[in-house]
């Protein structure tokens, strides 16, 4: 149990997050918000509830009585032995009542459409929830895909089908949606069928880009979207010669997953702060992820091709073999993992009247609303207005982000009027090191550098306009969270003071 004292009030609350299980009084309280010191989840000291994600389970209330100068705390002895991560503790309103007509269909198996349909229970919505994907599974924990890859599916679930079936909410797997008819509010699938809907959500998140070199489509070139996908990775690159495209966070995790020797070659990808990275010549990394992330991989043996291209896959057999390097360098490779950015999927939706813009991603406003009437987006397909940014639009590929876009469409689609407000929030891990980032460093012009690069531990923050616009740090828990609480709360951080 963690005991809380705001002021002149005690609180008493579950002391670990049911996200990953963090310890909560290692996190940053700032009036009744409590955020969780690893992966920035955020929880009202008063309820219990959720105010920031990527937690999806609330946080234990215990009642709290003063007597004689003395704390007593109440609570039921089952609830203090469950763990943090098991407990599923939710307020949720009303279950499904069939005299509701009215249908929520959710395109997407993600966390923004699981999250909204949660909410859409939660707040009391009785009629029918729908959400339809094309994956195979319930949703599951995609950040885990590149950790720990020897997991089965139902390891990495974030609700178990029961679960979603106790809330009266219907999952349709393995359903892909081929085209919407707006006028008539009806979603047409692969498979024939058809369904109609009153408010519709696109949440079809986004695809890992492809490799257009030839050998592209040898046997044993692969991407990492899937369990299935994480599984046949591992399988066949342990004690082999293992080739990752892209110059992004997901490639490294890899690195660190697998036990074989790598290389690494720059791609167009995206890094925390948003920038591109782009292939050739001009290839640069920030000096933050040279000295850290790379540093260590490259002292377990990982080597790095940079400044030059993958220009053509060779294979044996139908399989790949070999990896040429524009540079004129042949790498052996018997698996090749591509991970150079992704592309939203929405090509569902080419020649109807949505507003997206040139790479696919669906235009929204704060409330996630799209041009359409009754039709919202959310996660990955969209691009959205960013407060860090001033209000201009950016696609921010994180968990925690698809999270509250599901939560913030379901508000108003029950017609709540509310607005998204959130601060990006990524977190991994590289060979035990836990590096986290917070707001959004797109266009900064400044950096200041807490700690020692070299020893890896240290506290980055982005600079645009005089002022601190995100945070990077490995090893520095939870000075990333406080931050990220300081710009949640509007408040603005100058150069100056972060010095």
């Amino acid at each position: 149990v963690l005991l809380v004292r705001n002021r002149k009030e005690f609180r008493a609350l579950g002391s670990k997050c049911p996200h990953y299980g963090a310890p909560l009084s290692k996190g940053v309280l700032r009036g009744e918000r409590l955020r969780c010191p690893w992966h920035g989840a955020c929880f009202n000291i008063r309820t219990g509830d959720i105010e920031e994600y990527p937690a999806l389970d609330c946080i234990s209330c215990f009642k709290v009585t003063v007597e004689d100068g003395k704390v007593f705390i109440t609570a039921k002895k089952k609830v203090l032995t469950l763990p943090a991560v098991t407990e599923h503790r939710q307020h949720l309103g009303l279950r499904r009542c069939l005299f509701n007509k009215n249908t929520m269909l959710l395109l997407g198996g993600g966390v923004a459409a699981l999250v909204c349909a949660e909410t859409l229970r939660q707040e009391g919505f009785t009629g029918r929830i729908i959400m339809a994907t094309n994956e195979k599974h319930v949703p599951y924990d995609k950040s885990k895909l590149s950790k720990e890859m020897n997991l089965k599916a139902e390891d990495v679930y974030l609700r178990k089908p029961e679960f979603l079936q106790a809330q009266g909410i219907e999952f349709w797997t393995e359903k892909e949606a081929v085209s919407v008819d707006f006028q008539k509010q009806k979603v047409h699938f692969m498979d024939g069928s058809s369904q109609k809907y009153h408010q519709l959500l696109i949440a079809t998140g986004s695809h890992s880009g492809l490799l257009k070199i030839p050998g592209a489509d040898l046997q044993n070139v692969c991407t990492l979207q899937t369990p299935e996908e994480s599984r046949k990775i591992l399988e066949l690159a342990t004690g082999k010669n293992l080739v990752i495209v892209g110059a992004s966070f997901i490639g490294t995790r890899l690195e660190t997953a697998e036990k074989s020797q790598a290389f690494r070659l720059p791609a167009p990808a995206r890094d925390t702060n948003g920038t591109s990275l782009q292939p050739g010549a001009e290839a640069e990394l920030p000096a933050w992820v040279l000295a850290g992330p790379f540093q260590m991989l490259q002292n377990k043996g990982v080597k790095f091709h940079m400044k030059t291209e993958l220009c053509e896959l060779k294979g044996k057999d139908g399989k790949v073999a070999e990896a040429v390097l524009a540079n004129g360098e042949n790498l052996p490779a018997d698996v090749v993992v591509v991970g150079i950015g992704s592309t939203p999927n929405s090509a569902f939706l080419k020649g109807t009247s949505i507003a997206r813009d040139d790479k696919g991603a669906i235009l929204v406003d704060l409330h996630m609303q799209t041009n359409i009437p009754n039709v919202f987006a959310a996660g990955d397909v969209v691009t959205f207005p960013v407060a860090l940014l001033n209000g201009d639009r950016s696609s921010i590929h994180h968990q925690q982000v698809a999270e509250a876009h599901g939560h913030c469409a379901a508000l108003n689609m029950l017609k709540r009027g509310k607005e998204l407000h959130t601060v990006p929030y990524f977190w991994t891990t590289l060979l035990g090191k836990s590096i986290r980032y917070a707001g959004c460093g797109k266009g900064y012009t400044d950096t200041v550098v807490k700690g020692s690069l070299e020893q890896q531990k240290f506290l980055i923050f982005y600079i645009r306009d005089g002022h601190v616009t995100a945070a990077a740090s490995l090893n520095c828990d939870p000075m990333v969270s406080l931050i990220a609480e300081v710009l949640y709360l509007g408040k603005q951080i100058s150069k100056e003071e972060a010095e």
